[in-house]
């Protein structure tokens, strides 16, 4: 089969990422003699330089990552929780019901740079300035900006000129909108970055010491006072239409850490699949395994009308079970064995028929009845209420790649190295469209807690320490018992969607990786967006037309609302393997013409 770019092939290491300097800055540490974690952590940190309208310093991240040393799978939980005085009762007295999408009350325990810390600290082996390195010279000494953040300052510039003027000084140097594919610098982050590196090796020649120190610089030192600062002195226009200060305290800051866990899990076939807990929705991909389990899509061509049908109507009923049960463990009761049992699965099996369904779906499970039934009551349809308006609000996702310049999505690494250590994982947060730029930063907060309801009793009810339902969501999978594939995809609500058409392919259909990647992807927004402001569109699917005018057809036919996409707009995958004989493979998806993958 044609594929846009080779499988890339190799015995060392391999790097795969959504932009090609993130890649090379990446494989740079395993030249050095770095691990998979050293190669994920440089390479995310580059992604905060060159995506910046897709994630920034003060983002979030979780990672599912394979050690060779342990043996294990483990989850890194870098999602931080929503500050102490972020109350249901705080947002009512100011008259919101539904947290914005942007400004500084959308703002939770920024986490991913603390999870990057504590990754190196424990897995990694370089020294901290090698690993920042790269970013730091991209934000100092420029890198080539990509014509859509270009795209995507330009429609943020009267914000940034007439509201967010700290942004302005970053992303306008000069009054004007910077050039595409010319050099843009960012000295403020630079400098930021700098200090936290001389504070690290000023703490000593030890390796753990200078991680701790940079990591107290953060959450303890400098910057949580700046943002401590900012959020209490300035008070920004956000999609409310007013003014409002933060909550998130430089207390908040210190008093969280990042955390390991076990990962949520299923078998399907002859693989076993690994995702984060409810506390995201990676079990959502592991439900749909589970209904699809008793269909036989090996029949079914990878991208038939029936392979459309079947797994968009799983994903349909998985995702309902999202709205009416995923939540923070440490805080709601989430019946997760149950919804990821057999017998629950064949139940759930029974309701895909040949037509599209226009439900939204929620399954019963014995004493949930109520919440459930609350859920339902709670979920907003498209169209029957008013539009966000705001060009920073939600996380950017798919509308951008077709429709806006405004949005973008998140981003995503995988790394394999000659040890056999795995790592993937979504970096996200604190893109430039969140809030504004803190000064003395150079960067602003994230927007997390968007995906929070104000609503009592429901399972992502906001509450104080308590984490978002996120939509970041790496994969690791393991075939006959071995560790074999890291992925994962931007996107948002998406995600799970373009994860499942890829590895649904790879698995029935003996694609590899390019080719499983360049094929037509699709997705369904039947459900409620997590985002701002969270409406469903029941019986929505996306499809990219590149599937052919039959099967487009075949999809109407069946009830489907379809919505056909340009060809190669849907998705931003990447992935890598690790063969049974040792190979190992990486790719990268065409679509925007950014993401890369590399090895050797």
């Amino acid at each position: 089969m044609f594929t846009t770019r080779p499988e890339i092939l190799g015995t060392f290491g391999v790097v795969t990422s959504t932009h090609w300097l993130a890649t090379a800055s990446g494989m740079a540490m395993l030249e050095k003699g770095g691990n998979a974690f050293d190669a994920c952590a440089a390479a995310a940190f580059v992604l905060q330089v060159v995506e910046p309208h897709l994630v920034g310093p003060a983002g979030d991240m979780p990672a599912v990552f394979y050690s060779a040393e342990t043996r294990k799978v483990e989850v890194l939980c870098a999602q931080g929780p929503a500050p102490a005085a972020a109350t249901i009762k705080a947002y009512k007295d100011l008259g919101i019901d539904i947290i914005p999408g942007d400004g500084l009350l959308s703002t939770v325990i920024p986490g991913a740079f603390g999870g990057w810390m504590t990754m190196l600290r424990d897995h990694g082996r370089l020294p901290l300035r090698e690993v920042l390195e790269p970013a730091i010279g991209y934000f100092e000494n420029g890198h080539p900006m990509l014509p859509r953040v270009s795209d995507t300052i330009a429609g943020l510039s009267d914000l940034f000129t007439n509201e967010w003027p700290t942004s302005g000084a970053v992303y306008l140097p000069g009054g004007n909108v910077p050039k595409g594919r010319e050099l843009f610098r960012n000295p403020v982050a630079a400098a930021t970055y700098k200090r936290i590196l001389a504070e690290a090796e000023a703490a000593g020649g030890d390796r753990q010491k200078q991680l701790q120190a940079a990591y107290d610089a953060w959450y303890k030192g400098f910057v949580a006072e700046a943002m401590d600062a900012f959020c209490r002195t300035e008070a920004p226009m956000d999609s409310t239409g007013r003014r409002h200060k933060g909550l998130l305290t430089a207390q908040d800051l210190a008093g969280w850490t990042p955390h390991y866990e076990a990962p949520a899990s299923v078998t399907y076939h002859d693989w076993e699949v690994f995702k984060i807990g409810p506390w995201g929705q990676g079990p959502v991909f592991l439900q749909t395994l589970k209904i699809l389990e008793g269909f036989d899509l090996s029949a079914m061509g990878p991208a038939s009308p029936e392979f459309i049908h079947h797994v968009a109507e799983a994903m349909k009923l998985a995702f309902a079970d999202r709205e009416a049960y995923y939540g923070d463990p440490d805080f709601v009761k989430v019946p997760l064995a149950t919804l990821l049992s057999d017998d629950y699965a064949r139940g759930r099996r029974a309701l895909i028929g040949n037509e599209a369904s226009l439900e939204i779906r929620p399954g019963a499970v014995a004493g949930f009845e109520a919440q459930v039934a609350q859920a339902l009551a709670n979920i907003r349809i498209a169209g029957q209420h008013g539009a966000a308006t705001s060009a920073t609000v939600g996380e950017p996702t798919l509308a951008s790649m077709v429709a806006s310049s405004q949005r973008g999505d998140t981003v995503h690494i995988d790394v394999i190295d000659r040890w056999g250590n795995m790592v993937a994982a979504t970096p996200s947060g604190g893109w430039l469209q969140s809030s504004p730029v803190i000064p003395e930063l150079g960067f602003p907060l994230n927007s997390r807690a968007q995906a929070f309801f104000l609503e009592e009793g429901l399972p992502s009810s906001l509450a104080p320490g308590k984490r978002p339902r996120t939509t970041l969501t790496p994969t690791i999978a393991f075939e006959n018992g071995q560790p074999r594939l890291a992925f994962g995809t931007p996107g948002g609500d998406q995600q799970e969607q373009w994860q499942l058409g890829m590895f649904l392919r790879r698995v029935h259909h003996g694609l590899n990786l390019q080719e499983a990647i360049d094929l037509p992807l699709f997705h369904t927004q039947h459900f409620p967006s997590t985002f701002y402001p969270r409406e469903a569109r029941p019986g929505h699917l996306t499809v990219e037309e590149s599937v052919g005018e039959a099967v487009l057809a075949d999809l109407v036919r069946r009830g489907h609302k379809l919505e056909p996409a340009p060809a190669w707009t849907v998705g931003r995958l990447t992935a890598a393997e690790k063969s049974a004989n040792g190979l190992l493979r990486a790719a990268a998806t065409p679509r925007l013409m950014q993401a890369y993958a590399a090895g050797r």
